[in-house]
């Protein structure tokens, strides 16, 4: 039996839990689980929010640390033992997620100074897009520089592993077919699962592609960037700093980043960042079931997706020309089948549990490592 610590450092968040398990297998509900919440701007920086974790799971007995990392880039395929050669390769690609890299780096050797003896392992997001169709991964470039790296990644891929297991498990012939996922949070993004494996998804080369989000602008004609170089005269690190931290639902609302807020807002700016959020979604979602050519089932997830009974009830009343009929009663509960009996597509409300997935596929990666 070993004791897992998961630790999820994401760009305004550390989420953290302790998983006892064996043979490459974890239970869902941790043993002990928190939230660092407020990190970043005006509250205490990754780093201090993490020593003063681990100091305070000092008295655990800690076997492994397993690691959410964003960006594995096309080295990392799936779950890898952590030792400075892969934590370099991690650190070169922190360019590519510039939001959440550095934090997950951070989360790395903090636990690593903290936990000396103790393997650590990289769970990446990216890996479960590595199942997408060469089509679905190929920009319209030149193959020398899809060769260097140029392409499609895909994000929230342990939080879309995770609900592909719930569903599997809640409704299996569901989960063997047709399936959109819409993770809505303060990043948000989609991803077509075609029988459990990924095969379309709207974040791309980094987490700004897709969706808007908190503060990310989505997706973003090309030649913006451009114009803002040439015309306004824009360094690349402050267009970073706009596109990156200063758009998305903040920048359309000029009021917060917290759906929450735009929720309960009247102003028209917080209304419009609401209406642009549920309008790409819907493109979204029509594009996403062209890839599969279809729809059976379509996931809200995400601490929007899980919490926002508007959103959801926005979303499905947009969709109903595919085939989805919101139960409002069970919209308004918000867990499991939320449409009606006759809805001809099913949509389904479902608790993410990326820790569950790390802390799964830590072990399964201690378990295949060869005795020392």
């Amino acid at each position: 039996m070993k004791t897992v610590l998961t630790l999820n450092a994401g760009s305004s968040s550390i989420k953290y839990a302790l998983f006892d398990g064996a043979d490459g297998a974890a239970p869902s509900v941790p043993r002990r689980a928190g939230l660092l919440e407020g990190l970043g701007v005006g509250g205490a920086s990754h780093a201090e929010a993490l020593a003063g974790l681990l100091q305070q799971l000092g008295g655990e007995t800690v076997q492994a640390v397993g690691h959410r990392v964003v960006h594995g880039g096309t080295r990392f395929g799936g779950p890898v033992q952590v030792d400075g050669d892969v934590l370099a390769g991690i650190e070169a690609l922190a360019p590519l997620a510039p939001l959440h890299q550095p934090h997950n780096l951070a989360g790395l050797r903090a636990a690593m100074a903290a936990f000396p003896a103790v393997p650590q392992v990289a769970c990446f997001d990216t890996a479960f897009h590595r199942t997408m169709p060469e089509v679905q991964q190929r920009f319209a470039l030149p193959q020398a520089l899809h060769e260097r790296g140029i392409r499609r990644y895909g994000f929230h891929g342990l939080s879309y592993e995770s609900i592909r297991s719930q569903l599997a498990q809640a409704a299996p012939e569901l989960a063997a077919g047709r399936v959109v996922v819409a993770h809505l949070g303060n990043g948000a993004s989609m991803c077509a699962l075609q029988a459990g494996r990924s095969v379309a998804t709207t974040m791309s080369f980094s987490p700004l592609d897709g969706l808007p989000s908190g503060t990310r602008c989505g997706r973003l004609d090309p030649a913006v960037v451009l114009h803002l170089m040439r015309q306004e005269r824009m360094t690349a690190d402050a267009i970073e700093q706009l596109l990156a931290r200063e758009s998305g639902w903040l920048g359309l609302s000029g009021l917060s980043s917290d759906m929450r807020l735009l929720l309960a807002s009247e102003t028209p700016a917080a209304q419009l960042a609401v209406e642009h959020l549920v309008e790409h979604i819907l493109q979204e979602l029509a594009a996403l079931a062209a890839a599969l050519r279809g729809l059976d089932a379509l996931v809200f997830t995400g601490g929007v997706g899980e919490n926002a009974v508007a959103i959801r009830q926005r979303v499905l009343e947009g969709a109903a020309w595919l085939g989805l009929r919101v139960d409002d009663a069970a919209n308004q509960r918000g867990h499991g089948c939320i449409t009606t009996a006759s809805s001809p597509v099913a949509a389904w409300v479902l608790r993410t549990n990326e820790e569950a997935v790390i802390a799964r596929q830590t072990l399964q990666v201690l378990n295949a490592a060869p005795a020392q």
